[in-house]
């Protein structure tokens, strides 16, 4: 089954291994939304029913609830837990300092609100993830449904008093029916090309009235787990103890990988 993912997934796979070797019995995790989340749920998965893994997970989203509830974790929510030991996500962006952009599945309000909740946030990703600077991958705004054109417009204003030009924006869409997040509302992508301050970004459109959340992740993510197509994964860590390197899965024999597959 390795073997014959995309060089992409693979790196997605062994990252989303990596973090699920973090979660011991006991603890409460925060469960991603996303392509690389949902390694991270099929393998917890198997780590429940092969290994007697003990663990409630936390869903950021109707999607990997279901996930998680077909993979055998216990689901309770946030207040039922009250305070998490891990959240394990994905990122559509990663830089430097750990600052990320999360938000194409429309979940970042959820995956923020459980982030911000636990003792450690760990991103999971592939290395066409690390960027420079943020920016080449859309922002998502979630915003409200009520005045959305008003909000887009004081926005735009934002984005101009902030010195960006000729930023494209769009409520996003699926099949030409405009996207809903799980909280009912919608999703402004703003193709920004290059975000010279995230923190003065994040906090110009968090004032604006319409807005609920943007998907820039600041201080949040204590590490990043960077998984490659050769079965290699790389764990950084933001308070700079040494990189960890490891090879999760042979590069090239496909014979060795039956007993880690989905079922």
């Amino acid at each position: 089954m390795y073997s014959d993912l995309s060089a992409a997934e693979r790196g997605k796979y062994v990252c989303a291994l990596r973090a699920a070797q973090m979660v011991k019995s006991g603890m409460k995790v925060g469960l991603g939304t996303g392509s690389t989340a949902y390694w991270l749920v099929k393998h917890l998965g198997q780590m429940v029913r092969e290994e007697g893994l003990k663990i409630q997970g936390v869903p950021t989203s109707t999607r990997t609830k279901d996930l998680a509830i077909s993979e055998g974790i216990e689901i309770i929510t946030l207040d039922e837990a009250g305070w998490l030991d891990l959240t394990i996500d994905g990122a559509d962006e990663f830089d430097a300092e750990f600052t990320l952009i999360k938000g194409g599945g429309g979940a970042h309000l959820q995956e923020k609100v459980v982030a911000m909740a636990s003792d450690k946030m760990v991103v999971i990703a592939d290395a066409s993830k690390r960027v420079d600077s943020l920016g080449a991958f859309p922002l998502p705004v979630e915003i409200l449904k009520f005045g959305a054109n008003a909000t887009q417009k004081l926005v735009g204003q934002v984005l101009t008093d902030l010195g960006y030009h000729d930023i494209d924006m769009s409520i996003r869409a699926v099949d030409g029916t405009p996207f809903e997040t799980d909280e009912g509302n919608v999703v402004l992508d703003l193709k920004m090309g290059t975000i010279t301050d995230p923190s003065a970004l994040s906090t110009a459109l968090n004032q604006l009235p319409g807005v609920v959340e943007n998907g820039l992740f600041i201080n949040i993510c204590q590490a990043v787990i960077v998984g490659n197509a050769d079965g290699s994964v790389t764990t950084e860590w933001k308070d700079g103890r040494d990189t960890e390197v490891a090879q999760l899965m042979p590069a090239e024999d496909t014979n060795l990988f039956a007993n880690l597959g989905d079922e």
